[in-house]
């Protein structure tokens, strides 16, 4: 018998009993805790990982939060990141972190790292954070466009400032709908990085994988009143000619409806709720109406038991929704690296 991590193991019951049990996690720009449910919900054999630390800046996301992450909840640093001290961080294993996005999307002025109004920069944050700790890998993850942002100029600096720190580097644009088994549009680009070169030529992103579900089954069965367009509200004039279908999602897109085609809904976005734009809307036996708060985050695959906090406004549940990943996507992506390790 060998002892890891105080527990007893019989020689070769894991597939290599010198390796941890578990693989410390730094989470920075953790939000409401997306990439961290991922990952401490993926297994390969006895390995697994854990969350010891983690950062934001934002202290409505710390609340849903600590909502979410109830298993091996870590300490949640309240911090801008360009003010942490990295000499006072736990040791640790693997970084991840879903950095801003808006300096680089195609929704916003995509000034990207010259944007330091909206974090542009902060990437280096993250670097320098690598450069000192060391840990054997990380995970990344932002908007699609970054890949060709500035003619690719941006990502070609954030792929060679991280091999010349030692991190060898595998990228890949992920759509939820093929990738999560969630009818949801979104496409995401993650970047994987390894100290190991055998980890790094080891490692593989997930394969496709056909979409079995349907938009219909994230709905809920009882929903509050205040979601639907009825006629003494503005918006139900502009658009109860054109949401007909109870098998369509649609979206109102400030001046028109959009339809989407595919039977899945478009992509969440962290402006949703402001006004009602961007919100993905249906039709159901009621009436024509909304999505809400709790079927946003169903629809990034948060467990349907998920309870969402009571003392934050509809608006902000919606930004925190739209800002956060699709935990399956990540969950896959996640086992890979663990067996590779």
């Amino acid at each position: 018998m060998k002892t890891i991590n105080n527990e007893e193991t019989s020689e070769g019951e894991v597939e290599c009993v010198n390796k941890k049990l578990n693989y410390k996690i730094l989470s920075l720009f953790a939000g409401i805790g997306g990439i961290d449910l991922g990952f401490i919900t993926a297994k390969h054999s006895k390995l697994s990982y854990e969350i010891i630390c983690a950062t934001d800046h934002d202290l409505n996301c710390i609340n849903t939060y600590n909502t979410i992450i109830r298993k091996n909840k870590p300490s949640f640093i309240l911090s801008d990141i360009q003010k942490l001290d990295i000499n006072t961080l736990p040791s640790f294993d693997i970084l991840t972190g879903g950095f801003p996005c808006q300096a680089f999307s195609i929704a916003g002025n995509r000034l990207g790292f010259k944007d330091k109004k909206i974090g542009g920069n902060l990437f280096f944050c993250i670097a320098k954070i690598l450069e000192i700790k060391k840990p054997i890998a990380f995970l990344l993850e932002n908007v699609k466009n970054l890949e060709t942002h500035d003619n690719k100029k941006t990502f070609k600096i954030i792929t060679e400032t991280l091999e010349k720190i030692g991190y060898h580097i595998k990228f890949k644009v992920l759509n939820t709908m093929k990738y999560g088994n969630i009818p949801q549009n979104r496409e995401r680009i993650f970047i994987v990085g390894f100290l190991n070169k055998t980890s790094f030529d080891n490692f593989s992103f997930p394969k496709e994988i056909p979409l079995k579900k349907n938009f219909k089954e994230y709905l809920e069965s009882k929903v509050d009143d205040k979601y639907y367009y009825r006629e003494d509200k503005l918006l139900y004039e502009k658009i109860k000619n054109y949401i007909t279908s109870e098998d369509t999602v649609y979206q109102w897109r400030r001046k028109y409806v959009r339809v989407n085609k595919k039977g899945v809904i478009p992509t969440l976005t962290a402006n949703m709720g402001s006004g009602g734009h961007n919100v993905p809307i249906i039709k159901d036996l009621h009436g024509i109406r909304k999505l809400t708060p709790k079927e946003c985050f169903l629809f990034q695959g948060f467990p349907k038991n998920i309870t969402l906090p009571t003392n934050l406004s509809d608006s902000i549940l919606y930004h925190q929704a739209g800002n956060s990943v699709s935990v399956p996507v990540v969950k896959r992506i996640a086992k890979n690296i663990l067996k590779v390790l």
